[in-house]
C-alpha cells in the first residue's frame, strides 16, 4: 500500500512538472527551420493556446506551454524546440524583464486572420500571369492558412474580416505593370488586360485604372480602421502612385484608349500617400519603371555587396519595429524586384525605415501608420531569387528553410497577434 502511495504520488509529481513545462522555439542559429517555426506558432494560437514571443531573445524566440501534442507537431514539421520547465521559463521572462536588456516578452493570443489580394485567375488555377508571389510561397510553406481576394471582394467590404492583408505583385496604376514594350504580344498579357477590362466594366468603371483606384481607397479604409496591410514590389510605390494620383489620368493610350494628361505631374497630391513625396512620374510609357521612387535604374550596386542592415530598436519602448525586424542576423542579402528599392528622398519624415542600404542611399524594408491601422512595405520580388524574371520557376523553400529575408515576411504576418503585457512582480 505504501509502494502505490509513493508511485502515485511520483506520478502526480511528474505529471504536474510536464504541465508546467514551456516548448521554447529558438530562432537564432540552433533552430533547423525558421520559416516553419513561425507556422507552429500559429498553429498552437489558432488551436486556442496562448504563445509568447520573446523580442531579440536568442533572434527573437517562441514559446507556449508544452505538451505531447505540441511537441509532435515540432518533430513533425521539423522544426528545433526545447522543453524547458516552469521555473526556467520565469527565469527567462525576469531577465528579459530588466530594463538594461533591450529585450521584451510579448503575448500572443489570437492567430490573425488571413487575405491575400491576388488575381482571380490565380484563385481558379490558372497559371496565366507568369510570375510566382513571396508571401504565398513562404505562407504555404509554413503552413500558414489564407484567403485570397481580389477587386470584387475589396469593393464589397469584406477586409475588415480579416486581420492582415497582403498585396500581391500588382499594379495599381491600371498600366499592366509596364510590360507593354516586352510582353504585348504574349497571350498572357493580352488575355490579363482583357480579362481586366471586363472586371472593371462589370463592377461599373469606364477603366482598368478607375478601378484599381477605388481599391486603393477601400484598402486605405481598412489600414485606416485599424488593419495591416503588407505589400511587397511593385506593390509598395504604385499603391501611393495611385492614391496621390486620384482623379489624373496617367495612363498611356497603350493601356487606356486615350493619351495620359500632360499635366498629371504638376496635379499630383502627396498628401493622400502612405508612405512617398515629391516623386515623379515616368513619362515615357514604355519604359519599365512608375516613378522615381524605386532606385532600380543607374543603381551601383553588385549582387556580390547587395545587402541591407536592420536597425536596432528598444524592444521595451518600441515593439513595434522590433518585431518587424527580429532575425538571426542584422545583415539580410538584397533582391531585385520590379520595385527593388525605395530612394529615401522620397520617403515621408514619419515613416519608419526598418531596413536600409546606407551607400546606396535605399530603404528596402518601411513602415507606417494610418489612422488605427499599420502598413509595411518591402521593396523586391523573391528573397531567395536574386533576380526572379517572367516565367521562372518558383523558389523551393523546403532550400532556404532558414532565409533572414522571408523571415521579414513572416515577422508581419504573426505582428497582428501580438499583445503588449507587462509582468506581473
Amino acid at each position: 500500500m505504501k509502494k502505490f502511495l509513493i508511485l502515485t504520488a511520483l506520478l502526480l509529481a511528474s505529471m504536474v512538472q510536464l504541465r508546467a513545462a514551456y516548448i521554447l522555439l529558438p530562432m537564432d542559429e540552433a533552430q533547423k527551420d525558421h520559416l516553419k517555426a513561425y507556422g507552429i506558432t500559429y498553429w498552437v494560437l489558432n488551436n486556442g493556446a496562448e504563445a509568447w514571443w520573446l523580442l531579440n531573445y536568442r533572434g527573437g524566440s517562441f514559446a507556449f506551454k508544452q505538451n505531447r501534442i505540441f511537441e509532435r507537431e515540432c518533430l513533425t514539421r521539423d522544426v528545433s524546440y526545447e522543453v524547458i520547465p516552469d521555473a526556467q521559463f520565469n527565469k527567462i521572462l525576469s531577465d528579459i524583464s530588466d530594463p538594461e536588456v533591450n529585450m521584451d516578452a510579448l503575448k500572443l493570443e489570437v492567430a490573425p486572420k488571413i487575405a491575400v489580394y491576388t488575381p482571380q485567375i490565380n484563385q481558379k488555377g490558372e497559371q496565366i500571369q507568369p510570375w510566382d508571389d513571396a508571401v504565398t510561397l513562404v505562407l504555404t510553406y509554413a503552413e500558414i492558412p489564407y484567403e485570397t481576394v481580389y477587386d470584387t471582394e475589396v469593393l464589397s467590404d469584406i477586409l475588415p474580416k480579416y486581420d492582415w492583408l497582403h498585396l500581391h505583385h500588382e499594379d495599381f496604376t491600371g498600366q499592366y505593370g509596364r510590360f507593354y514594350r516586352s510582353y504585348q504580344n504574349q497571350p498572357w498579357y493580352r488575355e490579363n488586360q482583357k480579362r481586366m477590362e471586363a472586371l472593371a466594366q462589370t463592377l461599373g468603371f469606364n477603366k482598368v485604372s478607375q478601378l484599381k483606384l477605388a481599391v486603393v481607397k477601400k484598402i486605405k479604409e481598412y489600414v485606416g480602421g485599424g488593419g495591416f496591410m503588407f505589400a511587397m514590389c511593385s506593390a509598395t510605390d504604385t499603391y501611393d502612385i495611385a492614391l496621390a494620383a486620384e482623379g489624373i489620368d496617367i495612363c498611356a493610350q497603350m493601356y487606356d484608349g486615350d493619351p495620359a494628361d500632360p499635366n498629371a505631374q504638376s496635379k499630383l497630391d502627396f498628401s493622400k500617400t502612405f508612405a512617398f513625396k515629391d516623386f515623379e512620374l515616368i513619362k515615357n510609357p514604355l519604359e519599365y519603371e512608375y516613378s522615381t521612387i524605386d532606385n532600380y535604374f543607374g543603381r551601383q550596386v553588385t549582387p556580390t555587396q547587395d545587402y541591407f542592415t536592420l536597425f536596432d530598436f528598444s524592444a521595451k519602448w518600441d515593439p513595434v519595429p522590433t518585431m518587424l525586424t527580429q532575425c538571426q542576423t542584422k545583415t539580410v542579402k538584397g533582391f531585385m524586384g520590379q520595385t527593388t528599392a525605395f530612394r529615401k528622398q522620397y520617403i515621408k519624415s514619419d515613416v519608419l525605415i526598418l531596413g536600409e542600404n546606407k551607400p546606396a542611399q535605399e530603404s528596402r524594408y518601411i513602415h507606417g501608420t494610418f489612422g488605427q491601422g499599420f502598413w509595411t512595405f518591402y521593396g523586391g520580388h523573391d528573397p531567395e531569387d536574386y533576380k526572379h524574371f517572367v516565367h521562372d520557376p518558383e523558389t523551393d523553400l523546403n532550400l532556404h528553410p532558414n532565409s533572414p529575408g522571408y523571415r521579414l515576411i513572416l515577422n508581419n504576418v504573426l505582428f497582428p497577434a501580438a499583445k503588449k503585457k507587462k509582468r506581473k512582480t
